[in-house]
């Protein structure tokens, strides 16, 4: 425990996959002696609190009140192309609404006291409020590095998503003039000149790492479990040896149900055992298991990956961690976000096989089949589990946030 505890406010929205990291720090450091106060959706109440947190919710910026699929603040699987998401993102969560993010912020500031400010690295506004405050400010993001930056992809690519967030720079600056801040010139600055950015990933598989800010730091994932899952029994006898194969797909909607029977119709159709994990949008009564394949709610991923052969996952970042964390290769079929970039960097390593969300059942037969029986793509997720153990401590990234608000590596003040 710090010698000195700091009060951390963290800032967050119900993206799914961000949340468990998220506030996986904010427990790590109430842990420490650290008090943290989460500003965030409604519906993160619960799990904040059972982090350890004081909370309060948003009342004027966006938010969501319900994980029903109407509720969605991005309803990203209406897009028709990848940009579509990124815009959704700049309308409804980091230039659109970015007064009302600032100014819900600077009140928990006013009525906190903090003496730093966390947010999701989506929540612009709370970044301008942590600025107004002069208060050190870290933004938080809970995936591989996509924010546009020289050397981190094709200059055709980073010409195309700045210039679909620059048209939400005029709203940027009318958040900051409200606040009485300088207008910027480029839209991303309003991150990139924050204190620090934390990247909950791994450099080494994150091909672009070498290519990010100074105040850019790599700390590692952090593997939690959703506070939601419920505990897991396996229904088949101890005898049965077949090779256990995980299917975690988002934990939000993407219309992925279609996707998951043909998933689970495969499985059934072969010699393995198949456990479905849902999540918190879609019910297990809308798709049908089998003897060999049971669908259910929700599952400690920790649990059942210590004796999986496979993972069938849309990629997302936290689920394509905790599998490469437990040494097991994974076949990717993602549905948008950052999925594709995570996808691709599990193929680059050799872990894995990527596959479309259009894929026939014959084709993710064939994927899952290439997967278990080719001892390569294990080998290289077992290599990758020794780099993750090996590259990141636990609480290296509550050290970096210490540091941040001047406290050394003992918790004693600088």
């Amino acid at each position: 425990m710090t010698t000195r505890s700091r009060r951390f406010l963290l800032t967050l929205w119900d993206g799914g996959g961000n949340v468990p990291p998220e506030l996986g720090i904010a427990r790590r450091l109430v842990d420490r002696g650290h008090e943290v106060h989460v500003l965030g959706d409604p519906t993160l109440a619960a799990p904040a609190e059972a982090a350890g947190c004081s909370f309060s919710s948003w009342e004027r910026a966006p938010h969501r009140m319900t994980h029903d699929v109407s509720d969605d603040l991005l309803k990203d699987w209406e897009a028709d192309d990848p940009l579509d998401t990124l815009r959704n993102l700049r309308d409804h969560l980091m230039s659109g609404p970015a007064s009302a993010f600032a100014a819900e912020t600077a009140e928990a500031i006013e009525a906190f006291q903090p003496d730093a400010v966390l947010l999701d690295a989506n929540l612009f506004g709370s970044a301008i409020a942590g600025e107004e405050a002069s208060l050190p400010t870290a933004a938080l993001i809970p995936n591989i590095w996509e924010i546009p930056t020289p050397g981190t992809g094709e200059r055709a690519v980073l010409a195309i998503a700045n210039r679909v967030v620059k048209t939400g720079l005029p709203d940027l600056n009318a958040a900051r003039a409200e606040r009485g801040l300088p207008p910027l010139t480029s839209f991303y600055d309003q991150i990139l000149e924050l204190d620090r950015i934390l990247v909950l990933s791994s450099e080494t598989f994150d091909p672009v790492s070498p290519f990010v800010p100074s105040n850019v730091r790599y700390v590692g994932p952090i593997l939690d479990d959703p506070l939601w899952v419920e505990p897991w029994t396996s229904p088949w006898p101890d005898n049965n040896t077949d090779p256990l194969v995980l299917v975690g797909f988002t934990s939000v909607y993407q219309n992925q149900g279609a996707l998951l029977q043909r998933v689970i119709n495969v499985l059934s159709s072969m010699k393995v055992r198949g456990v479905v994990s849902l999540g918190q949008m879609i019910s297990t009564s809308e798709l049908a298991g089998s003897d060999n394949v049971a669908v259910v709610q929700s599952v400690p991923h920790t649990q059942i990956l210590r004796q999986a052969s496979a993972v069938v996952s849309h990629c997302g970042h936290g689920t394509t961690m905790k599998t490469l964390a437990a040494g097991v290769p994974m076949v990717c079929i993602p549905m948008g976000r950052d999925q594709d970039g995570t996808a691709e960097r599990v193929v680059r390593q050799g872990a894995g096989i990527q596959i479309p969300p259009t894929a026939s059942s014959a084709a993710i037969q064939k994927a899952i089949r290439d997967v278990l029986d080719n001892e390569e793509y294990k080998l290289n997720a077992v290599r990758l589990a020794s780099i993750l153990a090996s590259e990141h401590q636990p609480l290296d990234v509550v050290l970096e946030l210490e540091q941040l608000v001047g406290l050394t590596p003992t918790g004693t003040a600088l």
